[in-house]
């Protein structure tokens, strides 16, 4: 039953066959997966709404100027991850982060020294486009889901929790920083944040159970006649059976589904996290205020994966999709009502909102890529999609700064993001996991 693979690391590390190590070597892989996401996160997003003002400020560039270097970097992140993801499948997640680490902190570091446009775009690319990519979602998720199947839902929920961390500590931490200082000293932080937690973990990163002669979920082939265990194999099997290659992804709807719907997501995401805090300040919040209204995403965010890890376990994945995409339009539109009222409360009840929804996105649309197209070419399959997804991405901020240049306002821009996210739940909603020519499906 095992999937036999012929690598240098099925000679490594013959402890993981001990049962200690079998058991929790795969929750090793999950932890490596909070903390690429944490760093992944921790240099982009949200973050470059710190950046935003002072920089601009000081620098003389406009929004749209400043919010083309993010754009940048998800789209050349998006390309470079049809490279990355057969590497994964190839040789694991270790050797990328290791590289990515020091690529990525590196690029942040050298930030704080720009001058022009050119420069800041150029290493806004290599940190947030290619070194988050090395180290971030694309690579630590397929790790997690070649190690779990069974408890693939609560895995892949735990892992994400690094980005509800990044959300939480990351907007105040550098605001902080930042405004007691200056936005080169942030960077300089910011890159130490990035790197060192990444380098202590990378070195521990592994691509695959059966290089080490075991199944997912810390199972080992068994002759046990127990129905439940037998069920579970059964269930393992099944998931490598139904693996699509690249080519036969392509060919089928579900995978046009996931694209749109996730990457309008993505879209209204990239857009919250580069005008979120700016927005929240023109209608009259101070940048601390914003910072911390901000940071109660991070605190919803990371709360919420309890339930939608649970939720996974015994829901099909597209149904959950769909409400967290209405979560998050919900919160979007509370958000726009609380900044022309100016209330402070319920600008902390629409970040609540926005938090669950944005909770549940990522663990979700990792799982619904893993059971759609199995685990075998999983690297493969979910760097196809990236190219659109954050060319959607991509498309938000630079949406809305387009919108706020010409109108001197937010509001509408901010309405309309509620809107997309509604026509994402409608996209997810009508997906169903593709059959693979000859073997049986079970819809997730």
């Amino acid at each position: 039953m095992v999937d036999k693979v012929t690598t240098r690391e099925q000679t490594e590390n013959s402890t993981l066959t001990r049962p200690a190590p079998r058991i929790f070597y795969g929750w090793l892989i999950v932890l490596g997966a909070v903390i690429g996401q944490f760093a992944g996160m921790a240099g982009r997003g949200q973050v470059n709404g710190v950046f935003l003002d002072p920089m601009i400020t000081d620098l003389g560039w406009t929004r749209s100027e400043f919010t083309l270097a993010s754009s940048a970097a998800f789209v050349f992140g998006g390309f470079a991850g049809l490279i990355i993801g057969p590497m994964v499948d190839r040789y694991g997640p270790r050797p990328l982060m290791l590289i990515g680490s020091v690529g990525y902190s590196g690029a942040l570091l050298l930030t704080s020294q720009v001058e022009t446009l050119w420069e800041f775009v150029a290493l806004q690319i290599l940190a947030g486009g290619i070194g988050s990519a090395l180290v971030g979602p694309l690579v630590v998720n397929v790790a997690v889901s070649r190690w779990f199947v069974i408890r693939r839902g609560w895995a892949l929920a735990a892992g994400s929790m690094g980005v509800s961390l990044a959300s939480i500590v990351m907007p105040l931490t550098m605001t902080t920083v930042v405004d007691n200082s200056d936005w080169r000293t942030g960077y300089i932080v910011l890159s130490a944040l990035v790197f060192v937690p990444l380098i202590l973990i990378a070195p521990f990163m592994r691509r695959s159970p059966e290089d080490h002669g075991l199944l997912p979920d810390g199972r080992i082939e068994s002759a046990s006649t127990s129905a439940k265990e037998q069920q579970a194999l059964a269930q393992i099997q099944s998931d490598l059976d139904n693996s699509l290659t690249r080519p036969e992804a392509l060919r089928t709807t579900a995978i046009w589904l996931l694209i749109v719907a996730f990457g309008i997501n993505i879209a209204g995401l990239s857009a919250m996290f580069v005008h979120g805090i700016p927005f929240m300040t023109e209608a009259g919040f101070t940048r601390t205020e914003a910072a911390a209204a901000f940071s109660v995403t991070g605190v919803a965010n990371f709360a919420s994966k309890f339930l939608w890890g649970w939720g996974l376990q015994r829901f099909p994945g597209r149904r959950l999709a769909t409400a967290a995409f209405a979560s998050s339009a919900t919160g979007v539109l509370l958000i726009v009502l609380a900044n022309r009222a100016e209330l402070m409360p319920l600008l902390v009840v629409a970040f609540l909102f926005f938090g669950i929804g944005f909770g549940g996105t990522i663990p979700i649309s990792e799982f619904l890529w893993a059971n759609y197209f199995g685990r075998r070419y999983l690297g493969a399959v979910r760097s196809v999609g990236m190219p659109f997804t954050v060319l959607f991405g991509s498309l938000g901020p630079i949406a809305v700064a387009v919108y706020f240049d010409a109108t001197d306002g937010y509001g509408g821009a901010f309405i309309g993001l509620a809107l997309v996210y509604a026509l994402a739940g409608a996209a997810i909603w009508t997906s169903r996991r593709p059959a693979k020519p000859g073997v049986i499906t079970v819809e997730v």
